[in-house]
Order: C-alpha cells, then sequence, then structure tokens
C-alpha cells in the first residue's frame, strides 16, 4: 500500500508541474499572440492547466506536499520547450508558434501517457482523473496539430 501511495503522490506531483509549465506557456503565448483564434485557444489551454492542477492537488495523499502554485522544471525539457515558443512567439510567426506549442504539447502528452503506463501503481482515483485529463491534453494537442498544419 506505501509503494502506490508513494506512486501515488510523486506521480501527482510531476504532473502538477508539467502543467504550471504548461500554463506558464501558454500565457506568455497567449500574451504574444497577435490573432485572435490563437490568443482565445490559448487562453483556454492555459486556463485547462489551471484546472488540471486543481484536480491533481486534491488527490495528493494529505502525507505529501504538492509543489509550489507556480514551480516549473527549470532545467527539465518542458521548460526549454515553451522557451521555443517565446522565441517563436518573439518572431511572431504563426506556424513557429504553433509549431513549438505543439512541441509542448507533445511533451505534456508523454508526461501523461508515462503515468498511465504505471497506472498499476496508482490509486484508482488519480488513474481515473489522469486518464480524463490526458484525453483533454490529446485533443489540444490534436487541435494545436491541425492549426500549425493549416498555417
Amino acid at each position: 500500500m506505501d509503494t502506490i501511495i508513494e506512486t501515488t503522490a510523486e506521480t501527482l506531483n510531476d504532473l502538477i508541474i508539467i502543467n504550471n509549465d504548461r500554463f506558464e506557456g501558454y500565457k506568455k503565448a497567449m500574451e504574444q499572440a497577435k490573432d485572435e483564434d490563437l490568443k482565445t485557444l490559448f487562453s483556454k489551454f492555459s486556463m485547462q492547466s489551471k484546472a488540471n492542477n486543481v484536480e491533481l492537488r486534491s488527490l495528493v495523499p494529505a502525507s505529501h506536499e504538492t509543489p509550489e502554485r507556480d514551480e516549473t522544471r527549470i532545467s527539465g525539457k518542458f521548460y526549454r520547450a515553451w522557451m521555443d515558443v517565446k522565441n517563436a512567439i518573439d518572431s511572431g510567426n504563426r506556424k513557429k508558434i504553433l509549431s513549438s506549442c505543439e512541441y509542448g504539447e507533445d511533451v505534456a502528452k508523454k508526461a501523461y501517457e508515462d503515468a498511465l503506463s504505471e497506472r498499476s501503481d496508482l490509486s484508482p482515483d488519480a488513474d481515473a482523473t489522469i486518464e480524463k485529463q490526458y484525453d483533454e491534453i490529446l485533443k489540444a494537442h490534436n487541435q494545436v496539430k491541425a492549426l500549425r498544419d493549416s498555417a
């Protein structure tokens, strides 16, 4: 039982940080985007990450701490992906912005897939929440990819 509690807490905390990174990345993208459709989309995905965090935090076992609300992985792959977003945004190229956002979504999608690959070590509530959020992340990824392909 301790293994499930430990694994669940660790997995949830990893996903909290991923969602913090995603929130910050889309917030930056939204602030810098010139196209109103992208601003709206980036705002939606940024708020989706906030909502994900609320759900994930509620599932972290009481015996474990959660990351700070704004904690990100400065040395991690996801942070570098969002720095690519910043660089693409600074150039104002719609396709580059969307390509960088898609890369960020790839990293988030992978983190959720990794979490679900060890679902037998998660609490049932955490597993169900992660599965639901993964479906949303996958939809977001596919939407960003389709916009990028059409740019």
